[in-house]
């Protein structure tokens, strides 16, 4: 768990933004592998995001459960740390839009209100769309890319993003809770979801991270650098697989995950290819990478 700002309740005076969107992820039960967690801090480094405002954890945390930290200051003074849920701002690269970042922790107490609270600084800084990050246990195997899906309570926002308009049914965290209510005020609102392997859920998972912050590049068509990501999610598939490898029971059940995803994709439905599409996203992707592309 990350710390958090030592001044819980603090506000910035409010910036003049533009055509803000929100990126927000919860750690805890919407956070399989920390993946969710650490792609929202991955972006708030990334794009030297400055801090905003953090909600008082007074109301809505269990110090019991999130407890907060004694620090030392000039290894003398004690202070103490409340973890809570903060905002900041960053400018995405390339462009003059802005991108509010919600960096929080799952409440343990009134869900509804600490919703109304984020959906008060969505209304003053005049966010226009909210993305939640999220990661989810799944039998997926760790040694294919890792899946990532898009859901939207909309038809308005699964059309905008491509992706599929929600039907589960069953417990839900904060993250279901407060893409509903933005929603029902009128904010667009998606969340995407990383598939991570449950056999390996207790370790972070960097993989799960990399394809969420992919997820990001896509939809808001700006190039995320990744930094030393990669790299951590090719040594964690290493060690997975030297630790399934060392395990009979472990390495026939990653076998007979492989073979059902395979399986999987070649039943899944695969829309017609569209010359037009294809060349439009090639060229968005050249652009985020500076490589060429039509505004090269």
């Amino acid at each position: 768990m990350t710390d958090r700002t030592p001044d819980p309740g603090a506000e910035h005076p409010s910036p003049r933004l533009v055509d803000p969107v929100m990126i927000a992820a919860f750690e805890g039960w919407n956070d399989a592998g920390e993946a969710a967690s650490t792609a929202l801090e991955h972006l708030e480094l990334s794009w030297d995001a400055t801090p905003l405002a953090s909600i008082d954890p007074e109301e809505y945390y269990d110090f019991q459960v999130t407890r907060p930290h004694v620090r030392l200051s000039d290894g003398v003074t004690r202070r103490i740390e409340w973890q809570t849920t903060r905002l900041s701002v960053a400018t995405l690269p390339g462009t003059e839009r802005h991108v509010v970042l919600v960096n929080g922790i799952e409440p343990n107490l009134r869900w509804r209100s600490f919703c109304r609270e984020l959906l008060g600084h969505i209304e003053r800084l005049g966010v226009t769309k909210v993305i939640s990050l999220g990661a989810l246990l799944t039998d997926t195997p760790h040694t294919r890319p890792t899946p990532v899906s898009g859901i939207a309570y909309d038809k308005e926002s699964a059309s905008e993003l491509r992706v599929e308009l929600s039907t589960y049914e069953g417990a839900t965290g904060i993250v279901g809770v407060f893409q509903n209510e933005c929603v029902a005020a009128g904010i667009p609102a998606v969340s995407f979801w990383a598939s991570v392997p449950h056999y390996v859920s207790q370790a972070r998972v960097p993989k799960a991270a990399v394809a969420l912050l992919h997820r990001i590049e896509e939809v808001l068509d700006v190039e995320v650098p990744l930094g030393g990501l990669p790299e951590q999610a090719e040594e964690w598939e290493r060690t997975v697989s030297e630790m399934a490898e060392a395990d009979d029971e472990v390495r026939e059940y990653v076998r007979q995950l492989e073979e059902q995803a395979a399986i999987d994709a070649a039943d899944a439905d695969v829309p017609e290819a569209d010359g037009d599409a294809i060349a439009a996203d090639f060229e968005r992707y050249l652009r985020r990478r500076g490589s060429g592309g039509a505004g090269s």
